[in-house]
């Protein structure tokens, strides 16, 4: 299964960087220290916005970008598609190739609901053991290819990193590639097909983290997440939140 370890969120935790350090190798991770404020990541934000790469956006608004990685198609595509459409919401879909081989309907309407498609690469191989451009460089670039030659459009370039594994090498190659790094601030176990969380979990998890800003992780392929998307995004909105795109993040220059 491409994701199965794709978030490690909570568990992975290496310290936050000051800004002259290098970047470490290794698994995105967060640290929630007070309930309801955004998390320490094991790198900071200025550090991360050097290589074009963000965690989470302008923590002084009630904001949130809300991501989907996806590996595979399980069946609830659609129905979290139905869901984004009916709140008005346009989020960012991070897709790997035989993803895009095999669903290429999903991928036409996610473009034409104005939803962006990110690259998580073709393969989603741990990226941080490409040290060679050219290696890097089609990984992302065939997937491009592939989304053009479905959707006759040019894909919009934001990169998230496969498992949330990366290093300074990459960012760096992503970033000459034209690419801004997409991690999040919000995430949980939610992507183990036969060992989905219960809504009573998912709620436990994402309701007391929420937090301005918010880059919110969640995979596609959970059945929770499809059952709880419409009152999960009713909740959040009702806490006073607005959704707003990664693309924002980046273009306000904030992160």
């Amino acid at each position: 299964m491409l994701l199965v370890i794709a978030v490690l969120v909570g568990l992975v935790t290496i310290g936050v960087l000051n800004q002259d350090e290098a970047l470490p190798v290794g698994s995105w991770g967060l640290s929630f220290r007070t309930e309801g404020e955004p998390p320490v990541g094991n790198a900071d934000s200025a550090s991360l916005m050097k290589y074009d790469a963000a965690y989470i956006g302008d923590a002084n608004e009630k904001v949130i970008y809300l991501t989907f990685d996806a590996g595979y198609e399980n069946g609830c595509t659609e129905q979290i598609l139905d869901v984004l459409k009916q709140h008005g919401v346009r989020a960012a879909f991070f897709l790997v190739g035989n993803y895009m081989e095999q669903n290429p309907e999903l991928v036409k309407r996610m473009a034409q609901e104005g939803h962006i498609v990110g690259n998580h690469t073709y393969h989603h191989w741990d990226m941080s053991k490409i040290g060679d451009m050219e290696t890097f460089r089609e990984e992302l670039q065939s997937l491009e290819g592939l989304y053009t030659q479905i959707t006759g459009q040019t894909m919009q370039k934001y990169y998230r990193p496969p498992q949330g594994i990366y290093s300074e090498e990459n960012l760096k190659m992503a970033q000459q590639l034209g690419y801004r790094t997409v991690f999040w601030s919000l995430a949980y176990v939610d992507w183990l097909n036969d060992d989905q969380p219960t809504s009573e979990e998912a709620f436990s998890k994402l309701i007391p983290r929420i937090h301005n800003g918010a880059v919110v992780l969640l995979h596609s392929t959970s059945k929770t997440n499809a059952a709880i998307l419409d009152d999960l995004l009713t909740r959040w909105e009702e806490l006073g939140y607005h959704f707003g795109t990664v693309d924002q993040i980046f273009s306000a220059g904030t992160s």
